[in-house]
């Protein structure tokens, strides 16, 4: 921290805090300055013109408000029935992870038995929450204020409402993403796993969909998630999101060895004129593994079809991106490529060979040795 922070430093950083504040500022003062503002982001991912106001407007009130807007839109576009539906996939999803456990090769009982416990902790957050934090009761806002000054008023409130958490203890209820974001995450310090009601439709998921499909996209993705409580980094929390170490040291060990086996499988693919980097992409890998591990051996289960859920795991993939962004993904992603999170999962699983009669002369072919599946 003395490094980082020796006077010469801290100058520098003084600089650009003052540099990127004011940057940050030029999207709400007037349209030549939010241009020149975006010009550098522009460049950087290859965009040709700045988003037109409206959508700006929308973007900025979706930000500010994202609890209000996503408890609309859950209500709105996203229903019990399809709630039920997706709770009942997450319940069946941590069960067969249990069962999976408990045959791992790299766990000892000790370690298994914690690991399982952790599971049995997960909190699930599907579609929206019931209501939102009270900070919104907070805003006082004067409509002759200039929009410069409105969103500054947020931005403090709002500090000030989350500085005031640090006394009282962890609300695990809270959401760490709005009901109208395509997204999904894992948060290790609370173990809990939420889908916003916006990426529960299609191709990711539909109540129309058959179970196939809905597992090779949503399902894929909500084992996904709960494989973040056993990545590299998950690992290193326990049940109640504590940072503590459960493992022992063998079991740790072995676990570090797929690790590397992991970062290799992607390592050095050329990519888009650039190269993957294995170690930053090595959480996500082991998680995409394990969400398709998991969801694969639930298809056993009726029989399911695995051409239709390779087919739609590889659809909730598809992108559309200029160069320049593909470029700068490539840097700074812990993600992998999605053409890659596509294709080469797949070929870690005795099934894909199956379902599409891939042999060694295919390119979506790696030697049986060489697949790799931790969870």
């Amino acid at each position: 921290f003395k490094t980082l922070f020796s006077e010469e430093n801290f100058v520098l950083y003084k600089h650009w805090a003052y540099v990127m504040a004011l940057v940050g500022s030029t999207s709400f003062l007037s349209e030549e300055l939010r241009e020149i503002g975006s010009s550098f982001r522009m460049a950087l991912m290859g965009l040709r013109a700045i988003p037109s106001p409206e959508k700006h407007a929308y973007r900025l009130a979706g930000n500010m408000f994202s609890q209000p807007v996503g408890l609309f839109y859950g209500e709105k576009y996203f229903g019990p029935e399809a709630k039920k539906d997706v709770v009942d996939m997450v319940n069946e999803i941590i069960n067969k992870y249990k069962e999976r456990l408990q045959t791992n090769e790299i766990l000892s009982a000790e370690t298994r038995e914690k690991a399982i416990l952790k599971l049995s902790k997960i909190e699930v957050k599907m579609g929206y929450p019931d209501k939102v934090e009270k900070v919104y009761d907070r805003y006082e806002l004067d409509e002759k204020s200039s929009l410069f000054d409105m969103v500054s008023l947020i931005g403090r409130t709002r500090r000030e409402f989350d500085f005031a958490k640090l006394t009282k203890p962890v609300d695990r209820s809270e959401w760490a993403m709005p009901g109208h974001m395509v997204n999904a995450c894992y948060n290790p310090f609370t173990n809990d796993i939420t889908f916003p009601a916006a990426i529960l439709q299609k191709p990711f998921y539909s109540i129309k969909q058959t179970e196939s499909e809905n597992l090779g996209g949503i399902g894929a993705v909500i084992g996904h998630e709960i494989s973040h409580a056993f990545d590299n980094n998950g690992a290193q929390f326990d049940e109640k999101g504590n940072l503590f170490n459960w493992w022992t040291q063998k079991d740790y060990d072995a676990f570090k060895v797929k690790t590397g086996e992991m970062i290799k499988q992607f390592d050095g693919i050329e990519y888009h004129g650039g190269k993957v980097n294995g170690e930053l992409v090595v959480s996500e890998n082991i998680a995409d593994n394990g969400g398709m591990a998991v969801t694969l051996a639930i298809m056993h289960k009726d029989n399911g079809n695995f051409q239709e859920y390779f087919k739609n795991w590889a659809r909730v993939w598809c992108m559309k991106a200029k160069e320049e962004y593909i470029r700068y993904l490539l840097t700074n992603d812990v993600h992998s490529p999605t053409k890659l999170r596509a294709n080469i999962p797949p070929r870690n699983f005795d099934e894909w060979y199956e379902a599409f009669n891939v042999t060694e002369k295919d390119e979506m072919y790696i030697a049986p040795k060489e697949r790799l599946v931790i969870w």
